[in-house]
């Protein structure tokens, strides 16, 4: 008890830093939105006629995207009203790691999308899955 006493402001700082590391995570998981991996994702597009939403801005998409993927840079996301027709489709989001389209999952449910998933890893995971890929 007297260790807690006399370090309180190093055992709150410890407890607000794994608190940070974590929000990402656990915010997603309240959010509602699922993530998927490479093997999901691919089998979601096959089987469900899933639409892929690339985020990334334009010069990231350029030098290389999933063949047939949407691209809607997530500054643009929320005014984009083209999306409306994907409504009753899964929609797989991804951007170069998973962060991006983790917020652009939250846009998409606030829309009104309710099959939305988020690319775990990103394209860097698809990537260093062999997957396809268009320039």
């Amino acid at each position: 008890m007297q260790f807690i006493q006399n370090n309180i402001a190093i055992i709150m700082l410890v407890l607000v830093s794994g608190l940070m590391l974590l929000w990402p995570i656990i915010g997603r998981r309240l959010s509602g939105v699922r993530e998927v991996g490479t093997l999901e994702a691919t089998q979601l597009i096959n089987h469900q006629n899933a639409v892929v939403l690339d985020v990334r801005e334009d010069s990231e998409f350029y030098a290389g995207h999933i063949p047939h993927s949407v691209h809607v840079p997530l500054g643009q996301l929320a005014k984009h009203a083209e999306l409306e027709k994907y409504k009753s489709r899964p929609v797989i989001a991804i951007c170069r790691s998973g962060m991006r389209s983790g917020r652009a999952c939250g846009v998409l449910r606030k829309n009104g999308f309710e099959q939305v998933y988020n690319l775990a890893g990103g394209i860097t995971a698809w990537e260093r899955a062999n997957m396809p890929m268009e320039k």
